[in-house]
């Protein structure tokens, strides 16, 4: 490929992933935030570097190894110079970072929740220490010298490790002790308060003893990010070995994959340093330097700890998932969406009724099978027991279950396993194309005649993500929508990926090409002097033709609007180019999720929701569906978000024309509107006026309705 590209209008990957990862960071700058959730927000900015480190650095990491040229589509650079390009950016996001976390500490060290090092102790809680290291730490320890005999051992990605510079009889070794992921990840002080130590520090500080016939000289922490990204299908397995077994394989390999990156707490020698380096083969620019603590999920179970008086000061207020107004609790499910489609929106909806829905079906007579497509679950699943005593009733189940979903392999393998145990069908999907959709179908018979109730979602099937990611679940009895999903399984179950589908838009042949085409629709439009208009809601935009044909809308004068979370390497507002494209980020309490896709302008707009994002991935090498919204009231909902969307003035940011992100601009005396906030006022409302009065057979703006009046000066 020629490394003359256009790149007048986009921008490199990876370097967008960073940005969106600093406007994660933001969130634990903002004082708007309560004081524990902006700790939090650190963690996560932590984790989502770690998988990004794990994923997109190992791939580019994999490109350098292979002999063919290639030159990214977005920035037309090489993968040796996106490398370079990442190692240059990351060093200032961890001096933030660390910087963050600092402040953070030292007031909630004010809250009386500390995290203490070994020598602020006083001589009781010294003594606890040292009687908890002595007793359950250092019996499953294994300190070792590394020599001749010992040689460097492998060290499993993100654990922690200290490794020590030693010297005896004038000869320099070096020693390395690493901590067991049994090992709980910090220790709390039996006095009042959150006071506790970090299991590492307290290694740390205790790793003389380990080596005591040597002179310590120097230690540290240290932490090796290894290459995560293998790709099942690009493994060699027999065909008639089962494909849960070769996943189970996959999954031990990924264990022992090349390094990408090295950590290090404080300032190590460069003599101990290019130890490290040879024995890992990184070069330099792969060695990274922190402050904070390296593994940061601890903060998750800080949280369970806090005093009540402390997690009501301190944490988000408890927000619980509400019962839509638009369903009636005390009815079942299935003769309401006979009679009307239903549309959740998580978390300020419950999953319950989706829920309800499957148990239902599962017990109801004139029900014949189940279908499901399933790619994340949680560890405890209400769906799988559904599904389960379905099957086990008689009914036909039928699970595509995807095993390739990332860092949830084993519990899916668990899963099909639990299934398949149930009398489930259980599927596995295609060798080159990861299974995204969700799409769940329900067949009955009533009559003489066969009845279809899907649901198509734009997230997982997961019941815990359901309260913390923001997702669209619609149910319909749509007969021409049921019929394309039943065609939709037996495609899956006879390995065809290019059905003929009338309302879903399916991928990896079916849903870009129809995109490309509505976006043409529209570009047509205002060739004509017509209305038009495209909305867009993504959590990332790669997709270089996709790319192309928007910039492509704008030039031709169509008013291009795109919430998207994350990655975005379209740049907007390029004169000529893309300056009709507004491109906005919102970052807050719940993850941003949802897929919808829009064209058009008033009653005439063509509304989709789905699983896809715009990457090539998700458009051409995934299974992914969008489905249409057509019932009135539904499509009255989802204007009803975007507009919320689209008016947000708290959290959301725009892109702007060089990559970064600004605030979005308030004039004075415009009211502070908050799209996340403003749906758990409308839900909870909702909820309350529900119980005291008939369901609404349609959706109200309330509270919305409200602040754009005031946002619009009406």
């Amino acid at each position: 490929m020629s490394k003359t590209v256009d790149t007048r209008y986009t921008q490199e990957r990876e370097l967008s992933w960073l940005r969106f990862n600093e406007r994660v960071l933001d969130e634990a700058r903002d004082e708007t935030v309560p004081l524990f959730e902006r700790i939090k927000f650190a963690s996560i900015f932590t984790s989502n570097l770690d998988e990004f480190f794990m994923i997109r650095v190992g791939s580019i990491y994999d490109m350098t190894l292979s002999k063919q040229d290639y030159v990214d589509s977005r920035s037309g650079l090489t993968p040796v110079e996106q490398l370079q390009a990442i190692c240059k950016a990351v060093p200032a996001l961890y001096k933030q970072r660390d910087k963050i976390v600092s402040q953070l500490e030292k007031r909630l060290r004010a809250c009386n929740i500390c995290n203490l090092k070994p020598d602020e102790l006083d001589g009781k809680e010294r003594k606890q220490v040292e009687r908890w290291f002595r007793d359950y730490v250092q019996p499953v320890l294994s300190p070792m010298v590394m020599d001749s005999h010992h040689p460097f051992p492998h060290l499993p990605s993100k654990s922690l490790n200290i490794v020590l510079s030693l010297r005896r009889d004038g000869e320099r070794r070096f020693g390395l002790v690493s901590i067991p992921r049994a090992l709980p990840a910090f220790l709390q002080l039996e006095e009042r308060g959150l006071r506790y130590l970090l299991t590492e520090q307290i290694v740390l500080t205790y790793a003389d003893s380990l080596f005591d016939s040597y002179q310590i000289e120097e230690k540290h922490i240290i932490s090796v990010t290894r290459n995560a990204d293998i790709s099942p299908e690009d493994e060699d397995y027999d065909v008639m070995e089962d494909f849960r077994e070769h996943m189970q394989k996959v999954l031990k390999k990924r264990a022992r994959l090349a390094p990408v990156r090295l950590e290090v707490q404080g300032h190590p020698s460069e003599e101990l340093l290019d130890y490290l380096c040879q024995r890992l083969d990184l070069p330099r620019e792969h060695v990274f330097f922190s402050k904070a603590p390296l593994a940061m999920g601890y903060v998750y179970a800080l949280e369970g700890k806090l005093p009540p008086e402390s997690a009501a000061a301190l944490c988000y207020t408890k927000y619980t998932p509400q019962w839509p107004a638009g369903l009636n609790r005390s009815e079942k499910m299935i003769p309401q969406i006979l009679r009307r489609d239903a549309l959740l929106f998580y978390p300020y909806h419950s999953m319950d009724p989706f829920l309800h829905l499957v148990r239902e079906a599962a017990n109801d007579p004139s029900v014949l099978a189940i279908k499901i497509t399933i790619y994340r679950l949680a560890s405890t699943a209400k769906l799988v027991e559904y599904l389960a005593a379905a099957a086990e009733n008689g009914k036909d189940v039928t699970v595509l279950m995807e095993l390739r979903a990332r860092f949830d392999e084993q519990n899916n393998i668990a899963w099909a396993e639990r299934l398949e145990e149930a009398g489930c069908t259980v599927l596995y999907g295609f060798e080159h194309y990861k299974v995204h959709s969700k799409i769940c179908l329900i067949t009955r018979r009533d009559k003489a005649r066969i009845q279809y109730i899907t649901q198509i979602g734009t997230g997982n099937y997961n019941e815990k993500t359901a309260k913390l990611y923001t997702d669209f679940c619609l149910m319909t009895a749509s007969p021409a929508i049921g019929a394309d999903a039943a065609a939709f399984f037996q495609n899956m179950s006879t390995s065809n990926l290019e059905g003929d589908y009338q309302q879903l838009l399916v991928a990896p042949y079916g849903l870009k090409p129809r995109l490309m085409t509505l976006i043409d629709e529209e570009i047509e439009k205002a060739r004509q002097g017509k209305p038009a208009r495209i909305f867009i809601k993504v959590n990332s935009v790669t997709d270089r033709h996709l790319i192309d044909k928007l910039a492509q809308a704008s030039q031709a004068g169509v008013p291009v609007t795109m919430n998207v979370r994350g990655i975005c390497c379209l740049r907007p507002g390029v004169p000529g180019l893309t300056d009709r494209i507004r491109v906005f980020s919102i970052v807050g309490r719940f993850l941003e999720h949802p897929r919808i896709y829009a064209f058009g302008v008033g009653e005439e707009t063509k509304v989709y929701i789905g699983s896809a994002d715009l990457m090539t991935r998700n458009t051409q090498r995934r299974v992914e569906i969008a489905c249409p919204v057509i019932d009135p009231a539904v499509r009255r909902q989802i204007k009803h978000y975007v507009e919320l969307f689209c008016a947000d003035n708290v959290k959301a940011r725009n892109l702007c024309v060089d990559g970064t992100y600004a605030p979005v601009a308030r004039p004075e005396d415009a009211p502070a509107l908050d799209a996340q906030a403003t749906l758990m006022a409308e839900a909870l409302q909702e909820a309350s006026s529900t119980q005291a009065a008939p369901a609404p057979q349609e959706h109200r703006p309330g509270l919305l309705g409200r602040l754009l009046g005031k946002l619009r000066g009406e």
